[in-house]
């Protein structure tokens, strides 16, 4: 019906984050460790998920709880309904900064390996860290293009 049409496409207006009883610090102090996004950016087939993948083994190794937020993984599902154009793009971005930020704060080493080439989109997901008082370290994989277009099966 046009009523329902129209409610979906309007934006929330009463929302407010809801305060558990357990602290970013009590999972922290179970776990051991601190939540952190590490941010890996840089050209499609630089290597930036297979730094991702190697980092990840080596830390479940050292007994720190981490997970992998790969490009391709999150399209296949939350962000399948996104494009390439640059809203799309800002889009998958943004939503992938709020995803490591939840992850974050519960504990989780982030690995997020995305191509995210504009810097503005970048710096967002770093304030929305930093704003909660959580850590956010940007890794740029530097591969030369020659390297990268002759990996990158896409």
């Amino acid at each position: 019906s046009p009523y329902v049409r129209s409610m979906a496409q309007q934006k929330a207006t009463n929302v407010h984050w809801h305060e558990g009883d357990i602290t970013r610090d009590h999972r922290s102090k179970l776990l051991g460790h601190k939540g952190a996004t590490l941010w890996f950016t840089g050209l499609s087939g630089s290597g930036k998920s297979t730094l991702a993948v190697e980092l990840e083994g080596t830390l479940h190794e050292m007994g720190i709880l981490s997970y992998r937020l790969d490009g391709d993984n999150i399209r296949l599902g939350l962000n399948k309904d996104l494009g390439f154009s640059a809203n799309d793009r800002e889009e998958n971005i943004r939503r992938i900064g709020e995803v490591s930020k939840l992850f974050a704060d519960g504990g989780v080493v982030v690995l997020s390996s995305f191509v995210s080439p504009y810097r503005s989109d970048r710096d967002k997901v770093r304030a929305l860290h930093e704003e909660a008082g959580m850590d956010f370290v940007e890794v740029f994989v530097d591969c030369p293009l020659e390297v990268a277009e002759g990996r990158d099966p896409k």
